[in-house]
Parts: C-alpha cells; structure tokens; sequence
C-alpha cells in the first residue's frame, strides 16, 4: 500500500464513512477509490482535493505535511464528534463510544501544547456539551458510564484550563467544579483532586494566594492514593500557591516533596494521561517561579534557560511563558539588559498565540524592565 494512499484509507475510516459513500461523495467507482487507497494505482492531486472536499479537511493533513494547530483546530469545531455521530438519544452505547471519546480527550490534550486557550475553548466545550447530551440521555452500562464520567471531568479540566489561558477566570472555575462533580460520580478522587488542584492554580495566579493554598493543600489530602507523577503535579500546586502567599520556608519544602514524589516514578507504575507533560524540565521551570516569588531570582535564572533551551518550537506558548519568568529573574535581580532582551523575544511570540495570559505576562514585564 502506498503512503499517501494509506493516509487516504485512514482519514477516511476516521471520518466513519464507507468506501461506497465516499464513491458517492468523491465522484470515482468504488473499485477505482480501493485501487488509489490500496496503492495499486498512483494518487494524483485531483485525487487529495477530492477526498479533502468529501471529509472536509485540510488537503496538507492528507499528504502528511506539518499540521497548522490553529487549522486542526477549525476541523474539530466543524467536524461531528463521536458523541453526536452515534446519535445516542434514548439508545444503549457501549465500550466503543467510551474509547472513541477517551481518545478525543488525549487528542484535545495534546492540541493544548500548541494552540491558545482562545482558539481551544470552544473546541473543547463542544466536545464536552455533545458528551453531556451522551450522559444524560442514552443508556448504558455501570463500567461505560463511568468511563463516560471520567472523561466528562478530564474534558472539563481542560476546558478550565483553556479558559484560564483565554482570560475568562469565572468560567474556568465553572469548569473546573463541574469536572469535579463528575469525577466524584464516577467515584475518581485523583481526578477530583486534579480539577480542585487547577482551580488553585488559578486562584494563586489571579485570586487570593491564602484561599489557593488551602484548596491545594485539600486536593493533595484528598489524593492519597495518587501515583507519583500525579502527586508530584498535585504538590507542585501547593508550592505555587505557598510561593505567592511568600511563605519561602513551606515553598522550600514542598520543591523537595515535589522533587522526592517525581523520583519515586516507575515504568511499572500507571500514571494519568493528564500527567504526560510533566517532567524534569517542568518541574526546574516551576521551582524557578517559586524562587523568583520568595525573593532568590538569582536561584531562578539557571533553571528556567536550561528548560527553555530544552522545548522545541512547537511549544512556542510555553517557552514564551517562562521567558517571561526568565526575564523577571534577571529585572529582579538588576540585570536590566538582559531582562529586556528575554521579554523582547517573549514578545516576538506573543502575537501569534491568543492567549490572554501569555499577553498579560509580556506586559507586565515589560513595565517591570521599562
């Protein structure tokens, strides 16, 4: 089979639609369309364009070409989700749905590495209203709806996290309390203790560091059974929250708990998926922050340029965030020229990311540099 035939073939069983509808839709015989996917006769570009038009996707995502997120993106929020293709009202679903959805989930998960929580909100509350229809309305079995739960609460963790990014605080709390509700009835409380450990987050970001440490503290209590990647993220939250009430001794403590959670980690040890981004790189980079919030920027600087030169381009949001935190390290530690260097390139990305929390950054430094 050839390459660009296979992706064909994929793209269109993807999409759920039927060689014989396809036939239909793109205008060739049945066998004329098996012979192109099955690489026995050679795909031209009047080809690509068809099935681009019949599926109602990009023609680069069918020849393999680098993804543009933001038009990835737009395809989700035009294309039917699984939820609405099984037409699920008053009918029995099982575990195929429950898989398709979960895998939505990591999809959309990933897709936060790359694009805006702007341009990735509405993607994921369709996601998560069209699942909401799933839950209340169809029937199913005690494992799949709990499968269906636990998803409803991970689709609305990242929909809090989307909003946060996006700048609209009280929707994301909305979320985020939502999320927590089904992880509850789906009897998850790791998962729980993840949605009231983000809302922290945001509190410590944007609210009362008091309030925000003892949620996080909450959320670590409530997880005790967590296994160490997730604990460690749980306590990260803690830290954080410590660092912006500028308690430096709890903060010194919780970067080595978070330090001794990550390195108890183990291949045989399963983890949440909601945890595939943590690691060393990220924890130096939120130790930096701490550092720079209890007043020892000079113990940020080291660690926040080793993480940075680490990422690759695609996390463009990311590595604009921390050097921003970069250059509050250096501004806190008088070393203007520097500061306004680093905050000079943050700003260079800044304009092509909607991410309202990205620009209040940049901004904010660039007073403190000015």
């Amino acid at each position: 089979m050839s390459e660009l035939g296979a992706r064909l073939r994929a793209a269109r069983e993807a999409a759920e639609i039927s060689l014989a509808a396809m036939a239909s839709k793109a205008h060739y015989s049945k066998p004329y369309l098996s012979q192109l996917e099955g690489g026995t006769r050679k795909v031209k570009p009047e080809h690509v364009l068809a099935y681009s038009r019949a599926l109602n996707i990009p023609v680069d995502l069918l020849y393999g070409q680098p993804r543009d997120p933001l038009r990835v993106a737009h395809a989700w929020l035009v294309a039917d989700t699984p939820s609405t293709r099984h037409q699920v009202s008053g009918r029995q679903v099982g575990r195929s749905l429950a898989a398709e959805v979960e895998q939505r989930v990591i999809d959309l998960r990933r897709l936060d590495d790359t694009v805006g929580g702007g341009d990735l909100a509405p993607v994921v509350h369709r996601e998560l209203a069209d699942l909401r229809t799933v839950v209340d309305s169809a029937s199913y079995s005690a494992d799949v709806g709990r499968r269906l739960l636990v998803a409803m609460g991970e689709l609305s963790q990242l929909a809090g996290w989307a909003e946060s990014d996006a700048g609209h605080y009280a929707a994301a709390q909305q979320a985020y309390v939502d999320g927590a509700s089904a992880a509850d009835e789906a009897a998850d409380p790791i998962l729980a203790a993840q949605l009231f450990s983000s809302l922290a987050y945001q509190m410590a970001n944007v609210g009362n560091p008091s309030d925000a440490l003892l949620l996080a503290k909450t959320a670590v209590k409530g997880a005790r059974e967590a296994s160490p990647v997730a604990k460690t993220l749980l306590l990260e939250r803690v830290g954080w929250a410590a660092a912006r009430s500028r308690d430096a001794d709890l903060t010194r403590r919780m970067l080595v708990a978070v330090d001794d959670a990550y390195e108890a980690r183990s291949a045989g040890i399963r983890e949440p998926d909601w945890v595939y981004w943590m690691s060393r790189d990220e924890i130096d980079v939120m130790a930096g922050r701490c550092w720079i919030e209890v007043g020892r920027p000079a113990l940020a600087a080291p660690l926040l340029q080793h993480a940075i030169d680490s990422y690759d381009v695609d996390h463009a949001r990311e590595v604009a965030l921390y050097r921003t935190w970069l250059a509050e390290s250096y501004a806190r530690a008088g070393e203007f020229d520097q500061a306004r260097t680093v905050i000079a390139q943050a700003r260079g990305a800044s304009g092509t990311i909607n991410s309202a929390r990205l620009s209040s950054r940049v901004t904010e430094i660039e007073q403190l540099v000015s």
